[in-house]
């Protein structure tokens, strides 16, 4: 409580979108900082896997390992999917955005990355301080 929280679901680390998300939430963390907010990514990878995306992208924000997919499914961003011909479970890239109260303010679903995260940072900007 006291700062905005920032809480990202992308599909998995290492890969092209979710790189570029992280980095471009990574490029803009000290504007989230200085708008006392606190940027959280999400995935299902473990964190072994985490860390070494972290460390080689230098997230200064914190990864959080969903193996088992709890908070995935609490904020409904699975969907089954086809890969190789086989049914796979996808995670839909998404955003949510909690005020300095905890309450759910904002989110975004179904995320494309480019400007993405200035518009997080735009509606960062526009809380109410408290």
């Amino acid at each position: 409580q006291g700062k905005a929280v920032v809480l990202y679901f992308y599909p998995k680390d290492h890969t092209a979108a979710c790189t570029q998300e992280g980095e471009d939430f990574r490029d803009h963390h000290t504007e989230f900082v200085a708008a006392d907010a606190v940027i959280l990514g999400v995935s299902r990878d473990g964190v072994r896997k985490h860390e070494r995306f972290k460390a080689d992208y230098q997230f200064p924000f914190d990864l959080l390992a969903d193996t088992k997919g709890d908070l995935c499914n609490l904020f409904k961003v699975l969907y089954p999917k086809t890969m190789f011909g086989k049914p796979a479970i996808g995670l839909e890239r998404s955003t949510y955005l909690f005020d300095r109260s905890g309450k759910l303010v904002q989110e975004w679903r179904k995320v494309k990355v480019p400007e993405h995260v200035l518009s997080v940072l735009e509606a960062v900007r526009a809380l109410p301080k408290v």
